[in-house]
C-alpha cells in the first residue's frame, strides 16, 4: 500500500513539474553582439587584428578572415573595411576578422612570415571558439598579395579543414609563371622573396600548392592588370578545373588591379552568393 501511494505521488509530482515547465518555458540564452579592435596576437605592432561577431550567433557562426594587400610590404587592414562594411550588411550572421600581418621587407621575406601570422590568427579562433561562441570552420576574403596569402594557407597550411572558401581579388598565383618570373618589372618581388630558388617559388605558389582536396575558390581578375599577369588567374582556373576543384572565375577584361561601377557590383553580388553558400549554410 505505501508503494502505491509512491507510486501515486510521483505521478502527480511529474505531472505537476512537467505542466508547470510547458508554461513557463525557460528563455533561450541571448548572445550579445561583439566587437574588439586591435586585438594583439604576436609582439609586433602589426600583429592584431579586429573582431566582429553577430548577436544570438551558435557555436555553427562561421567566421570570414579578410587579408590586406600592399605587395607584402605594405598596407593595413583598414584597406579592407569596405569589404567588411559590405559583408556586415549582407551577411550580419557572419563573423568577421579584419586582420594585419608583419609586413615584410628586404632580407625579412614574406613567407612564412606572413603565413604563420595567418597560423596564429586561426589559432586564436580554435582556442577561444567556446568563448567567443564561434565555429572554428572558417573562409578567407584576400586582396591582391592578402589574396596570395589566403589561397597559399587555404592550399598549404589549412591542416585541420578549416577553410569552407577562399576569395582571391586579383592574386598573384604562380610566381614561376613566365609571364612573372621572366619579365624584368616584377624582379622586385623576387628580390623581396629572397631570390629564392625554383622549388622555393613552387612552395609559395597556390597554383602549385592546389590539390583535389583544397577547398571551394573564388577569383576574380582583370585583364589590364599592371601589377598581376592575366595569366595568374587564367592558369589557376585552369589547375583547379583539372584537380576538380569546386571554383568560379570571374575575369573582367578591360579592367585593372581593382574596379568600380557595375563590375564592383557583380564582384559583390558573386562573393555574397559564394558566402551564402559555403559560409551561411548552417
Amino acid at each position: 500500500m505505501k508503494t502505491l501511494k509512491k507510486i501515486i505521488f510521483l505521478s502527480l509530482f511529474l505531472a505537476l513539474y512537467l505542466g508547470c515547465s510547458k508554461d513557463n518555458p525557460e528563455e533561450p540564452e541571448v548572445v550579445e553582439a561583439y566587437e574588439a579592435l586591435n586585438v594583439s596576437y604576436g609582439s609586433d605592432p602589426k600583429q592584431v587584428f579586429d573582431i566582429y561577431l553577430p548577436e544570438n550567433r551558435t557555436n555553427n557562426t562561421k567566421i570570414l578572415i579578410l587579408v590586406h594587400g600592399g605587395t607584402w610590404i605594405s598596407g593595413d587592414k583598414e584597406d579592407m573595411d569596405i569589404i567588411k562594411d559590405s559583408i556586415s550588411s549582407l551577411h550580419p550572421n557572419v563573423g568577421i576578422i579584419n586582420m594585419n600581418y608583419t609586413l615584410a621587407s628586404f632580407g625579412n621575406p614574406p613567407i612564412p612570415l606572413q603565413t604563420e601570422d595567418i597560423s596564429s590568427v586561426v589559432d586564436y579562433i580554435s582556442m577561444n571558439k567556446s568563448s567567443l561562441t564561434v565555429s572554428d570552420d572558417i573562409g578567407f576574403i584576400g586582396f591582391s598579395s592578402g589574396a596570395h596569402l589566403a589561397l597559399l594557407w587555404s592550399y598549404a597550411y589549412d591542416d585541420n579543414n578549416q577553410v569552407d572558401m577562399v576569395c582571391s581579388i586579383v592574386g598573384p598565383a604562380n610566381f614561376t609563371d613566365p609571364a612573372y618570373y621572366d619579365n624584368p618589372a616584377y624582379q622586385p618581388v623576387f628580390q623581396l622573396f629572397g631570390s629564392p630558388s625554383i622549388e622555393f617559388l613552387e612552395a609559395a605558389s597556390p597554383y602549385h600548392r592546389a590539390t583535389a582536396t583544397s577547398p571551394p575558390t573564388l577569383l576574380f581578375y582583370g585583364g589590364m592588370d599592371p601589377l598581376v599577369p592575366t595569366s595568374q588567374g587564367v592558369e589557376l582556373d585552369a589547375q583547379l578545373t583539372t584537380l576538380g576543384v569546386a571554383h568560379e572565375f570571374h575575369f573582367y577584361p578591360q579592367e585593372g588591379h581593382g574596379w568600380e561601377g557595375d563590375n564592383l557590383l557583380d564582384t559583390t553580388s558573386k562573393l555574397s552568393t559564394y558566402i551564402d553558400t559555403y559560409i551561411e549554410t548552417e
